[in-house]
């Protein structure tokens, strides 16, 4: 039985309490209320329901809802979990510094098998996981190629000015590349890889203290009198979303409203096998037996940037006797996208990594905007929901202790 409460026969407005934990993502967290805001339009206009919203008020960011939704209205509080200044500071590393990231996490990737068994897991995430050292690589090339071009055009000028033009001409297209990378993103990529590796797939401590924080911002809303608190990860935000609440669960939860987790888009699988990644593996298997919260995960195989349809903890090799958790489905772009929207958005990656944030013009069963403003508790939801028949739970991390 799942604890918290049932809102089926409930009269009077659902109130939840979102919190929503985003991926590397270096932009403020205002970007997601103007996400939320139009896509929310756009989805209302679809399928047929109200939805606004309007500013929230307190020490943390975010925003409210007001909806009626399959005849209720509900009213929710969506809040940042924010650690973009996080990412931000890691991504002050010029151009020698990423380039050290790329030997220092290859190298780990490639000496520890992890590299071989994600490759086996899912080809799609690990072309869009090789695609920065690829592309710094090449960069390389051409600015190596462009020097070597400048001796050549130099050669019997004076000593030494030749070598002096060619190094300033490398350091220039590096820096030139380095500069339109919001087009590339071979340097963010590159800085989101690194970041998973400082430790080994271990969190570095100033991650764990943030995770801290989320941990108390989650309390607090189980404390705040809603019908539900459900914990929203997408991308990275996935494994740190799993931390915090096994965490919050070893320490202990009191009676309150129903604790939901929807997890998107997750790659769990790049830090889960890693070496040092021994507290996640831990977070994994516990959280997949316990009954306090109900854990649906949603990818899709249209997502080339994440592990779709994999189960985290049973890829890990951590899936324990009982294992309950996450529910597997799929959001199936081809088929809640139409061909003419799917066709204009099937190229473009990273867009498609947002998508399960974002309106579905044929809707299924997964409604992003239904689950964080709807009347249904996320175990209400879903109960009845069978894991898709494409789930992947084969073992193959290749480390299997937990801490």
């Amino acid at each position: 039985m799942i604890a918290g409460k049932d809102s089926t026969d409930a009269e009077g407005a659902f109130r939840r309490h979102v919190l929503y934990i985003p991926g590397y993502d270096p932009f403020p967290p205002r970007r997601y209320r103007e996400l939320y805001r139009t896509e929310g339009a756009a989805q209302a206009a679809i399928s047929g329901y109200e939805l606004s919203i309007a500013p929230r008020t307190g020490e943390t960011y975010g925003w409210k809802v007001a909806a009626r939704i399959e005849g209720r209205p509900t009213e929710a509080e969506v809040e940042v979990l924010v650690w973009s200044d996080l990412v931000q500071a890691s991504m002050t590393r010029g151009i020698i510094g990423t380039y050290g990231q790329l030997l220092r996490t290859a190298w780990l990737y490639l000496a520890s098998g992890a590299l071989r068994r994600l490759i086996r897991l899912r080809k799609g995430p690990m072309i869009a996981a090789l695609y920065p050292a690829v592309a710094l690589a090449l960069q390389a090339l051409v600015a190596l190629l462009a020097g070597a071009a400048v001796l050549w055009l130099t050669w019997g000028a004076p000593w030494g000015l030749g070598w002096a033009l060619a190094a300033a001409l490398v350091w220039a297209v590096l820096e030139g590349f380095r500069r339109i990378d919001h087009r590339l993103y071979a340097y963010y990529l590159m800085h989101d890889y690194a970041f998973t590796t400082i430790k080994g797939g271990a969190y570095p401590a100033v991650l764990e203290a943030r995770l801290a924080a989320f941990r108390g911002r989650v309390r607090a809303a189980l404390a705040s009198g809603v019908d539900e608190v459900l914990l929203v990860g997408h991308s990275s935000g996935v494994h740190l979303g799993v931390s915090v609440l096994a965490d919050l669960i070893r320490e202990g939860l009191p009676a309150g409203p129903a604790l939901g987790f929807l997890s998107l888009g997750q790659a769990v699988p790049m830090v889960s096998f890693l070496p040092g990644a021994g507290r996640l593996r831990g977070d994994l298997a516990y959280l997949s037996q316990r009954d306090e919260l109900t854990w649906v995960d949603v990818t899709a195989p249209g997502d080339g940037c994440s592990f779709a349809l994999c189960d985290p903890v049973a890829v890990s090799g951590v899936a324990p006797e009982g294992q309950r958790w996450p529910l597997i489905l799929s959001a199936a772009f081809t088929q809640t996208l139409s061909p003419e929207r799917w066709e204009a958005l099937r190229r473009q990656f990273f867009r498609l990594h947002f998508q399960y944030l974002c309106a579905f013009d044929r809707p299924g069963d997964y409604d992003y905007f239904r689950i964080t403003a709807g009347p249904l508790t996320l175990a209400e939801r879903y109960r009845e929901r069978k894991p898709s028949a494409s789930r992947i739970a084969t073992p193959l991390s290749p480390f299997r202790d937990v801490a």
